[in-house]
């Protein structure tokens, strides 16, 4: 039976690790690492994302991998800090994190798609699913050449895969982040409607 006293007593620990998955989130290094190198404000850039695959436009791969590294690390490393204090808070942070990518308070709530720290939170929570996500994205971004339909492809599979795996928990974690994930394609997706979406190597 459900206890109110435990639910009482893990709340406060719950809302911290929200919130410190959403600083770590929030931290904008696509933006921070382009304008260390010199490439400006990414936001100015292809499709004014602040996420990898804008930065690779701008033909720099070193500092592209560098934000996707970035990105996932700050996904992954919240979750592994609060993981010690059980999974409720784990997922917060999670969430958190993920939440804080998209819409950071240090550039007015504009961020970026999430699909790096969806993958850094899904490492700190499950790491053999990262397995299933790779498989997926690769094999779909193989045969269609769109990053955007690789990744939308991946969040559909990862609630139905987690279920799968055992963990029921997290399989709605991620029902509902990859439900907004999929929502901040919009843009992707009606461009793949129409066959003017840009394709993997693409600078357009």
């Amino acid at each position: 039976m459900l206890d109110i006293s435990d639910i009482q007593t893990a709340l406060p620990t719950v809302i911290i690790a929200l919130l410190l998955g959403y600083l770590c989130g929030s931290i904008p290094f696509g933006l921070i690492f382009s304008k260390m190198a010199g490439l400006g404000d990414i936001r100015n850039i292809g499709s004014g994302n602040i996420g990898a695959t804008n930065v690779l436009r701008t033909g720099n791969k070193k500092i592209a991998a560098s934000v996707l590294i970035a990105d996932f690390l700050k996904g992954a490393i919240p979750v592994a800090i609060v993981g010690q204090f059980g999974a409720e808070p784990a997922m917060a942070a999670g969430f958190g994190a993920f939440i804080g990518h998209l819409y950071p308070i240090w550039l007015k709530f504009k961020g970026g798609k999430g699909i790096a720290t969806y993958i850094g939170v899904l490492f700190g929570l499950v790491p053999i699913a990262i397995l299933i996500f790779a498989v997926v994205w690769l094999s779909v971004a193989f045969i269609f050449r769109y990053s955007s339909l690789a990744a939308i492809c991946a969040a559909i599979v990862m609630p139905v895969a987690l279920y799968l795996l055992g963990y029921p928990n997290f399989a709605l974690l991620f029902s509902l982040i990859s439900a907004i994930a999929i929502a901040k394609h919009h843009a992707n997706i009606r461009r793949l409607l129409s066959g003017t979406e840009s394709k993997i190597g693409s600078k357009g």
